[in-house]
């Protein structure tokens, strides 16, 4: 019912895949993806964001478009906003008919209050989802820069729990990072990761090219800190509002910060805010110059 020359080669698809990036879209901006198209890598992750003001028709009309554009559609389920088993049921079944997707991400969540049985990711997990759907890849998020409701050692023990959980079912996991402008967090956090002895690969959450004035709404909405040093830092200030100073500080700053470091399978997940076919241009310069 429910479905879903050799060492130089090596060496390619090993650059290809440490450098490739993944895209986060919502039902009602999917034009921005069909526009966008022969911008984006063939093949490239786009994540379905679940909003509370968006419903699954557009939720699922947005991977069948993503897969018809030759990409791979990433459905984010919210454990929250799901108001029974039977509603997350259907959805998947939805989006196995629409898409086939090959990987979900689980999260729990912006409602405080639950819509149904679901009171987080874990909650979710925990239900019997996987093995009701087949479902072999997830996909996880990371807080490097912590969460406004949850604090850090709750986030990470939640995440190890995710992570055993999954692996011990048999799935491939990997996490994708909440959007920031704290480079040295980010990479202070990817070490604990690792001595914490999760090797799964990570998608560093980039911001892309936007005014610095609409990165600060988008962090306020998503709960990002941001301290008065890191605001000087990226110039976030009435009077200099360029939109490539932030993201390219950030992306400067980060390679810095990662240089030298054995940091596993590190990849990239662009949040484009100051919209798409601009926010792809910006990444795949970035990803040519690491690859040259």
């Amino acid at each position: 019912m429910h479905t879903v020359n050799k060492g130089n080669e090596a060496h390619r698809q090993n650059q290809e895949k440490a450098t490739a990036y993944a895209l986060e879209v919502t039902g009602k901006d999917i034009r921005q993806v069909e526009m966008s198209a022969p911008q984006i890598p063939p093949g490239t992750s786009i994540n379905i964001a679940f909003l509370g003001n968006e419903n699954h028709d557009q939720r699922v009309n947005a991977a069948r478009i993503i897969r018809a554009c030759g990409f791979e559609p990433v459905p984010i389920i919210s454990s929250r906003r799901l108001r029974s088993e039977r509603d997350l049921d259907d959805l998947l079944d939805l989006f196995n008919d629409a898409a086939s997707p090959s990987r979900f991400i689980f999260v729990g969540g912006d409602p405080s209050t639950p819509a149904g049985p679901y009171r987080d990711s874990l909650a979710l997990l925990a239900s019997g989802v996987l093995q009701r759907h087949s479902i072999r890849h997830v996909g996880i998020v990371g807080y490097p820069e912590g969460h406004p409701k949850i604090d850090t050692e709750t986030l990470w023990q939640s995440l190890k729990w995710k992570h055993h959980f999954l692996r011990d079912r048999g799935c491939t996991v990997d996490i994708t990072t909440q959007f920031g402008f704290d480079t040295d967090a980010v990479v202070h956090w990817i070490q604990r990761l690792r001595d914490e002895g999760i090797d799964a690969p990570v998608r560093i959450g980039v911001p892309g090219p936007a005014d610095a004035g609409k990165l600060l709404r988008y962090a306020k909405q998503f709960g990002v800190v941001t301290s008065t040093a890191i605001a000087r830092r990226y110039g976030f200030s009435l009077t200099n509002l360029l939109r490539h100073s932030v993201s390219d500080r950030y992306w400067n700053d980060l390679a810095t910060g990662m240089a030298g470091q054995n940091l596993g399978d590190i990849r990239y997940h662009l949040y484009p805010f100051g919209g798409m076919m601009e926010g792809v241009r910006w990444m795949n310069h970035r990803v040519s110059s690491i690859r040259s």
